[in-house]
């Protein structure tokens, strides 16, 4: 992005994930069943990451075109209320829900790897992504994770974004499996 400021300067903004899942909560991989039911591995420190950030008051926000029942249980037991799986239109997701939470787009964080996020990124605050996404989102993102997707980069922004705002070692009580 031609945006000079630091991503750390943005940091202190955030009141807001949103996230993408497949490339970023799981490694963009795909185990087929042979009965056709479609495996993802999603990490247990990511969890962990997102169960605090619930806890310490941050909203979370899951827009994915992906629509895998068994990804809404695992986010819906970690306390995220607002899972938009199946959204072609990932504009429309955003513009809705923060609309009906009275959030400002320069208060989002958002972490996407693939070009089904490019048009949601421009319009953040701090658009992110993992250290394996397509170059077109490399390109347009203010921080891009030394983690990849999957595989900690979610934990990743979240602890930065709570650790600006004094909230990362106040709840080690959080159950997150």
């Amino acid at each position: 992005m031609s945006d000079d400021k630091s991503y750390k300067e943005y940091l202190a903004n955030i009141t807001t994930f949103i996230f993408d899942v497949d490339g970023v909560l799981t490694d963009g991989t795909i185990t087929v069943t042979t009965e056709g039911e479609m495996l993802r591995t999603m990490s247990i420190k990511d969890g962990f990451a997102l169960k605090t950030a619930i806890d310490a008051g941050y909203n979370l926000c899951i827009i994915s075109g992906g629509s895998n029942e068994g990804v809404r249980k695992r986010l819906a037991a970690l306390g995220i209320k607002d899972i938009f799986l199946g959204a072609h239109n990932k504009i429309e997701q955003l513009n809705s829900y923060l609309e009906q939470y009275n959030i400002s787009k320069s208060q989002v964080l958002y972490m996407g790897d693939d070009i089904p996020d490019f048009p949601v990124m421009e319009l953040v605050g701090l658009p992110c992504c993992p250290q394996d996404a397509v170059p077109e989102i490399k390109a347009i993102s203010k921080y891009i994770s030394h983690k990849t997707g999957g595989k900690g980069a979610v934990r990743d922004v979240i602890e930065q974004v709570l650790k600006v705002h004094g909230k990362w070692n106040g709840n080690f009580n959080a159950k997150y499996d």
